[in-house]
């Protein structure tokens, strides 16, 4: 079967090429263990067997990439946001009629969200629907407050934080009105809705998942 592995090369060929010939044996020796090394999951009997075919395929190995561990963005924290003045309203930006077009977007949104307002819808569900809904472009007026100043103030909110409200009156004049000890009444398509501030200390995402009795007390 030697002559399936090797073939000796003639000895005038050895001599331009300045090869120096082995022996037989130390020819076979050497084709065996290149197989081996080439071929490490076959046994001998395999081997011997993918020899006889005279065409051997060789494994290739790859080596193992080493994988890069994703460093995981950290987001800015509360403090540093408020550092960097990422959520400030400048002044040149305090105009009532800058923000209509959010106000008349968040009116289109309430009436998808309560699949359209018609004469004949519940109360009691649009009250639901605003307690879980996004209040931003929302147009608001405190209706009761324990701090007499803020009652009769009316804007459209700019921003909601878990306890405070940020409004944009027509005096363009850019108010902060504290959730707590306050009634907010907000009117759409002829529809009134009174909710308690204290329902709505919390963010607006987190408003959206939460259950809420229709009737709600007033912490004066």
């Amino acid at each position: 079967m030697d002559h399936l592995i090797y073939k000796k090369i003639p000895q005038e060929e050895s001599k331009d090429l300045g090869l120096q010939m082995q022996s037989a044996k130390k020819a076979e020796a050497f084709v065996n263990a290149f197989l081996k090394r080439s071929m490490p999951t076959l046994k001998k009997n395999s081997l011997q067997a993918s020899l006889e075919r005279k065409a051997v395929v060789l494994e290739h190995f790859q080596k193992k990439k080493k994988r890069m561990k994703q460093k995981k963005s950290n987001p800015l924290s509360a403090k540093e946001r408020r550092e960097m003045r990422l959520f400030e309203i400048k002044a040149d930006q305090q105009r009532y009629d800058m923000y209509l077009p959010l106000h008349e977007l968040w009116e289109q949104y309430i009436r998808d969200l309560c699949n359209g307002l018609r004469p004949d819808t519940q109360p009691q569900m649009v009250q639901n629907r605003m307690l879980k809904a996004d209040l931003h472009g929302a147009l608001v007026m405190v209706f009761k407050s324990k701090c007499p100043s803020y009652v009769g103030l009316k804007g459209i909110i700019l921003q909601e934080t878990k306890h405070v409200f940020k409004i944009i009156t027509k005096e363009n004049k850019l108010k902060v009105v504290p959730k707590l000890n306050c009634v907010f009444s907000l009117e759409i398509d002829g529809f009134i809705t009174y909710i308690y501030g204290s329902k709505l200390q919390m963010r607006a995402s987190e408003r959206s998942a939460k259950k809420f009795k229709v009737k709600g007390s007033m912490d004066m």
